[in-house]
């Protein structure tokens, strides 16, 4: 009872006093085997962050105890990260490790924008930040909207403004004010008319040219719009990405995926490796080789054909492939489930088969015994009927004054020899 009372005082301190602090709350059910995979994990953020002396709180809060709160935040699912900055709740959507979660409350944590004030600090940044974006110039309408996009993509990236002193000698801008991204060792400007929306184009360019993608990253890129290629290193993609990436930036990211399990559940299909599968993330249709590829020339040719449609798509998002994914999921469940643990999945399957035979035998029974006892009872109300005409003639044999033998027994005779 006492830890109980402790618990919910510095629960009404949190909900107080939390605009005066930054805090970094882990939002979880008793009950979520993934809140529980991530509690180990979490003492460490916190033992950390500590140590360090970080201005961040770290805290974790019962969302099905504390319903309103949780609903206040938005949250949905278990476990869910919430960094709290004032009014502002930033989601955390990377990997649940220690090193990413801390890096993210570091980010977000911190100033929106971070000033570069000299050479040293630019190098310095670049050292450690495979990917950081860049404003060059004084007040204009483009930093208003570098603001704007900082605001919502601040949990995935850094952003900092700079002075054109401060940028190294090989950037070349054509115009200030400018916006950069630096990352694969080079830099790139964005331009209004080629790139579109500005916050668009940093949700593209956030990611390196080159990914190694995994089921998580998949997710993420989809909500850049592009497609993406999933393939081996050896296949002329690497070469394809670099050589040619003002060509297909802007509708293409490139990457490899060790394995093919995560694709085979994508696809519903098992997938020899290595091979190339160009995956369009906002419809789930997806492209295979129909060549052979022998150099980046022929990898080339292939994209471009993706691009003016003469490569035939598959799948999609339609009803028809959602309830065959549903069906393929199932199965490889079922399968899995046989692999890892036979004895297991014996007991699960047939104990419910098994159930349900039993009881399909006694409706069946039990059918069966109704129809015999009815059956017999219209057999019997047929010969009843069938008798009644040999009444009539009984009451006429005096009239005729003719005596006959009966050779038909009465109705209640054959109810009785029935009976016995």
């Amino acid at each position: 009872m006492q830890s109980e009372i402790v618990f919910l005082c510095l629960f009404f301190r949190f909900k107080d006093n939390r605009k005066d602090d930054i805090w970094l709350v882990d939002f979880y059910a008793p009950w979520c085997g993934h809140c529980k995979k991530l509690e180990p994990i979490w003492n460490e953020v916190g033992l950390e962050m500590k140590s360090i002396g970080s201005p961040v709180k770290v805290g974790k809060m019962d969302a099905t105890s504390y319903s309103s709160i949780a609903s206040e935040f938005g949250v949905r699912g278990y476990p869910t990260i919430k960094l709290l900055k004032g009014d502002l709740a930033y989601n955390y959507r990377g990997p649940r490790t220690k090193d990413d979660i801390i890096e993210f409350a570091h980010r977000v944590s911190g100033a929106l924008i971070r000033p570069l004030p000299s050479q040293q600090m630019f190098e310095h940044v670049q050292k450690r930040h495979r990917v950081f974006f860049v404003y060059i110039g004084g007040e204009s309408p483009l930093k208003e909207k570098y603001i704007d996009a900082a605001s919502e993509l601040i949990v995935y990236t850094y952003f900092f403004s700079a002075s054109e002193e401060v940028v190294p000698e090989y950037v070349t801008l054509k115009e200030m004010p400018a916006v950069l991204v630096f990352k694969d060792e080079t830099y790139f400007v964005y331009d209004e008319y080629e790139d579109g929306d500005l916050s668009s184009w940093i949700n593209r360019e956030r990611f390196q040219n080159y990914l190694t993608v995994d089921g998580f990253l998949l997710y993420e890129l989809g909500d850049t719009g592009n497609k993406h290629i999933c393939n081996s290193p050896s296949l002329f993609i690497q070469e394809v990405a670099r050589d040619y990436r003002d060509q297909f930036h802007r509708d293409f990211q490139f990457g490899h995926m060790d394995g093919n399990d995560y694709i085979n559940t994508l696809l519903m299909d098992e997938l020899k490796v290595p091979t190339v599968v160009v995956l369009n993330t906002s419809n789930q249709q997806y492209f295979l080789l129909d060549r052979q590829i022998k150099n980046a020339e022929d990898m080339v040719q292939f994209i471009n054909n993706i691009l003016d449609g003469t490569v035939e798509a598959q799948g999609g998002d339609s009803i028809l492939q959602r309830l065959k994914r549903i069906v393929f999921d199932a199965k490889s469940t079922v399968v899995s489930i046989f692999k890892s643990s036979p004895l297991m999945g014996c007991f699960l399957f047939g104990l419910p088969l098994g159930v349900i035979s039993i009881m399909c035998y006694g409706i069946y029974t039990a059918d069966t015994d109704g129809g015999y006892i009815e059956e017999r009872y219209e057999v019997s109300k047929s010969e009843i009927e069938s008798q009644e005409p040999t009444e009539e003639s009984k009451e006429q044999e005096p009239r005729s004054g003719v005596t006959l033998v009966p050779t038909v027994q009465g109705p209640k005779d054959v109810l009785e020899k029935k009976k016995d």
